[in-house]
């Protein structure tokens, strides 16, 4: 794998000039992989993975949904489209009993609640939606999510 890349991806919150000093090279060296790797679509953005409590207010879901693939052109059109909401955080094939995975981010159970019933499952095309609420991430982006653990070990249900 591409040193450069490899930090990235491992290095955290490394800036330019820590890690050309890890790989024994000059930074303006570092800058020019980076450019490289944005240009050849690897590196298509970064961002920092937040450890946000239940007190935050933020609801994510995951959705699957089975769709109807188009003469010509597969699941593609339909994944465009649905990729292209706001709501949406990312959206996968996949292989199994439906057709795509879909991560959604809203401000309440409600709100998500309203983009499933109102703009997914009235899509042409878009045949059954089956929602999961995330309850509590574990492990993120391959970060492990430590925060406050009750001595009961259990999720609160009710505020």
């Amino acid at each position: 794998m591409n040193p450069v890349l490899k930090l990235l991806l491992e290095g955290g919150s490394l800036n330019t000039a820590h890690m050309a000093q890890v790989l024994n090279l000059p930074e303006s060296d570092v800058n020019r992989e980076i450019d490289n790797l944005k240009q050849q679509r690897v590196l298509l953005g970064w961002r920092p993975v937040l450890n946000l409590s239940e007190d935050e207010g933020g609801v994510r879901a995951i959705i699957e949904v089975r769709i109807t693939p188009e003469r010509g052109g597969g699941f593609n059109r339909l994944a465009g489209r649905i990729s292209r909401f706001d709501e949406v955080e990312s959206c996968h094939l996949i292989s199994g009993g439906y057709d795509l995975l879909v991560f959604v981010n809203g401000t309440s159970l409600q709100r998500v609640a309203a983009f499933v019933s109102e703009k997914l499952s009235t899509l042409e095309g878009v045949l059954s939606t089956a929602t999961h609420f995330v309850l509590r991430s574990y492990k993120q982006s391959g970060i492990l999510m430590e925060g406050r653990t009750e001595e009961t070990g259990r999720l609160n249900v009710a505020p």
